[in-house]
């Protein structure tokens, strides 16, 4: 989906003169279906690496083809969604306005705008708030908007830089989930966030950069595993059962283990008492909780477009 070999960015000045070289010879695939995501401090060339998949800048050596082409392709945009790190939406139009306007400009006929509308404001839970002004909507619901903005063109690529900025936790969760069955269904995923968290839960590789340079790159799950320590998990064992399996162990290795309780983090915590408690009260303002992804998205949907 992304093919990226010894691409090089430098800025020039005025006279030309190299300025700063933001990317230096980097090399990467991203296959199609894959969530990858892209680390990396301030400055280590995340942002230019995105404005070159989008076209807005070209590199200064190398090749770089998105879908196969290059990203100066007009028709390569069509299949690709954006949600950059600030939403810059028009305040005075309404949600529903703001997506007709983006539908618009992917050419949409009337009727499937209006289907992928309300599926795409229902799916972040914004239904009730369709006819507000985005001016009048917190980060949060901004962001939502955003999201929506993103997946109207029902995109096979979809760039997403800092997609939980400014969301609750419950926000959170559902974009996370609505990114691991995105890329189920076969949208490729390039994210880029400083949510270390966020990026461990849905990304299948990642690549670390620092000063234009990838200084690790590969799965996930393997560059955290730690291979000198072994976890061996049980399940409701009596003390004196736990007592006979530590001294037994301890007397073929000759080691003391370490006992402790597996604990859940912070967000599942909070997504068991927000569950519970919305299932015993009623949400009357704000963002509803949605977990339904819009159908148009599902390439199984019955919808022939």
């Amino acid at each position: 989906m992304i093919k990226i070999e010894h691409v090089t960015k430098t800025f020039r000045d005025f006279w030309c003169r190299p300025k700063v070289t933001a990317v230096k010879n980097l090399t990467f695939n991203v296959p199609a279906g894959e969530v990858f995501g892209l680390l990396g401090p301030n400055g280590s060339g995340k942002s230019t690496i995105i404005k070159m998949i989008l076209g807005l800048l070209y590199p200064s050596r190398g090749s770089l083809t998105v879908m196969g082409k290059t990203p100066r392709d007009v028709h390569v945009k069509e299949d690709m969604g954006y949600l950059p790190e600030e939403s810059y939406l028009y305040p005075y139009l309404t949600a529903d306005e703001t997506l007709q306007f983006y539908g618009n400009l992917f050419s949409l006929e009337k009727k499937i705008r209006k289907e992928r509308i309300g599926q795409l404001l229902e799916m972040m839970g914004l239904t009730h708030a369709r006819d507000r002004r985005i001016g009048e909507f917190p980060k949060g619901m901004v962001r939502r908007i955003g999201l929506a903005q993103a997946l109207i063109n029902d995109p096979d690529l979809l760039i997403l830089d800092e997609p939980t900025s400014g969301l609750d936790p419950l926000g959170c969760r559902q974009v996370k989930d609505l990114i691991r069955t995105l890329a189920q269904r076969g949208k490729t995923i390039l994210l880029c966030s400083h949510l270390l968290a966020d990026v461990e839960d849905v990304c299948d590789r990642i690549a670390i950069l620092y000063h234009g340079h990838i200084q690790a790159i590969g799965p996930i799950k393997n560059l955290l595993e730690e291979k000198n320590q072994h976890r061996l998990t049980l399940s409701n064992i009596q003390p004196n059962t736990m007592k006979s399996i530590l001294e037994a162990v301890r007397g073929i290795i000759g080691q003391n283990l370490k006992v402790d309780h597996p604990q859940k983090d912070l967000e599942q915590l909070f997504m068991e008492v927000v569950e519970k408690a919305e299932g015993q009260t009623h949400l009357s303002s704000g963002v509803s909780a949605s977990k339904r992804v819009a159908p148009y998205l599902d390439p199984g949907s019955s919808e022939s477009i």
